[in-house]
């Protein structure tokens, strides 16, 4: 394993006194919606899909039943982060930030190259994030975008590099409307967390403009 390349820039740890208002998600409003982002669906179905590639993944591991035990929350895991690409997406845009597909195909390869193989980076990735090996380049890409988010509003790791990181997805956040199906819990703008579930790479992104492994 390779060494982690962690900073601090922790987006908030403030504690909320109310949830965010919801609409009916899975009602009449939106029926068959996970969440509604942007005024976009994010429908169960896809949800469920990627919860699918992700088992599916995790069965053909030697570690097939620790990882399957570790991932109790994966269906509201695979929905935060469905929701969190299009925070940082509307976050980078704001910032007029982009990521080009050449640097996603280089940042994949620099990895890796860390990692020993491909199919070592697709193990630690399933392993420590949930993440099955059709949807790494989605990760990858995102990784970037938040490294260079984070570069451009000058978030380095100090305080005020966590402050501005953090008032840029929270801004990013408000202005989508996240708008959560009460089956999968509650979605918290300032906290960027979905009821009691948070990524850990929220809070472990690296100053460099390259993905950051993360442990989970």
């Amino acid at each position: 394993m390779h060494r982690r390349r962690r900073t601090a820039l922790v987006v908030s740890a403030a504690l909320l006194t109310a949830a965010p208002l919801l609409s009916a998600c899975g009602s009449d409003a939106h029926p068959g919606a996970a969440a509604v982002v942007g005024g976009e669906r994010i429908d169960v179905s896809t949800v469920q899909a990627k919860v699918k590639d992700v088992r599916a993944a995790q069965q053909r591991s030697p570690q097939s039943a620790q990882l399957i035990k570790d991932s109790g929350q994966l269906s509201r895991a695979k929905l935060y982060d469905l929701i969190v690409d299009q925070v940082v997406q509307r976050a980078a845009d704001d910032a007029g930030v982009k990521v080009s597909r050449k640097e996603v195909q280089d940042g994949r390869a620099a990895l890796v190259q860390q990692s020993g193989g491909e199919e070592q980076l697709s193990a630690m990735y399933l392993q420590q994030r949930g993440v099955a090996p059709a949807q790494l380049d989605d990760v990858v890409r995102r990784d970037i975008l938040v490294n260079k988010l984070a570069t451009s509003l000058g978030a380095t790791n100090t305080p005020e590099g966590q402050q501005k990181l953090n008032q840029a997805f929270t801004a990013a956040a408000k202005a989508l409307h996240i708008d959560v199906n009460p089956r999968y819990g509650t979605w918290d703008d300032q906290k960027l967390e979905l009821s009691s579930y948070k990524a850990p790479w929220i809070t472990q992104v690296t100053k460099e403009e390259q993905p950051v492994e993360t442990g989970a």
